[in-house]
């Protein structure tokens, strides 16, 4: 079983130009792309057994894909597809959102982004959303970690910050994203302090220096079975993420020091995630 735990899908009309501006500026990718439509997002999936779908709602940043859209996207797939809702905590029916989503829309989890819908993430309004969560027995994929944009505060953006939600839903099921690039070391203490708190591997790959050095990080504390595979399509690709993630012991060649074994980067990449998540 191989799964990409993070993809996106979005059309032209769900970013704002300045979005888009933000991206191709600090990536240095004047032809980065961030909009597709679902036949291209389809076709890079057949690289995978199964894709969690990501929807995004964040109003500060104007990156909003409607949620009705993912769960229409998703449902012509149940085989291989599971879509994930997002909710603006700043809407005052959030959770009421929520329960629309799973309920009706039959998304299967949640997707958030503190940094993006500028919000501290023990803010009340972010808190009435962990619990509703761990109510339903839903899955977060978080991003805690930092961004392209301009306009939003770094302050929100430590995965620290993520321990008081961890302490105070223990049952609550959470990945936190690219490995919350840049502290991808209070990332690696926390998903190995708290059972139920996970990261995935997306968009670290083309950071060769960085990610090598995050992975023996990762080996010697002991969280390598926490890793989930994901690409962040459309910033990537699965086949693209698997190929990084297969040459991570590059940085080392011809050196003295540590390499990932290749049964563990293997264990990594067919990592049955739905089944972790409860998604199966």
């Amino acid at each position: 079983m191989i799964v990409d735990c993070h993809t996106h899908v979005g059309e032209a009309e769900h970013l704002t130009k300045d979005f888009v501006k933000d991206a191709r500026e600090v990536s240095g990718n004047p032809q980065q792309q961030l909009a597709v439509n679902l036949d291209e997002h389809w076709a890079a999936m057949k690289t995978v057994d199964r894709s969690i779908v990501l929807g995004f709602r964040a109003h500060n940043v104007g990156y909003v894909v409607p949620n009705e859209y993912v769960a229409n996207y998703v449902h012509q797939h149940d085989e291989k597809l599971a879509g994930f809702a997002s909710i603006d905590p700043h809407d005052d029916d959030a959770v009421e959102q929520l329960d629309y989503c799973m309920k009706d829309l039959g998304l299967k989890g949640l997707k958030l982004g503190p940094i993006y819908q500028n919000m501290h993430p023990s803010d009340p309004k972010f808190i009435r959303l962990f619990r509703r969560s761990e109510q339903l027995d839903i899955p977060i994929l978080i991003h805690q970690g930092t961004t392209f944009c301009h306009n939003v505060s770094l302050e929100y953006a430590n995965p620290v910050l993520l321990q008081p939600i961890a302490l105070a839903f223990p049952n609550l099921r959470m990945v936190i994203a690219h490995l919350g690039h840049p502290w991808i070391g209070e990332t690696i203490s926390l998903i190995r302090k708290h059972r139920n708190l996970y990261s995935d591997l997306s968009a670290l790959y083309y950071r060769p220096w960085q990610f090598y050095n995050a992975m023996v990080l990762a080996r010697e504390y002991g969280v390598m079975h926490k890793l989930f595979l994901g690409s962040d399509y459309p910033v990537t690709t699965p086949q693209a993420s698997i190929d990084g993630l297969r040459n991570i012991n590059a940085p080392a060649a011809g050196t003295a020091m540590p390499t990932i074994p290749a049964e563990e980067i293997e264990a990594i990449i067919h990592r049955d995630t739905f089944a972790i998540l409860g998604l199966s």
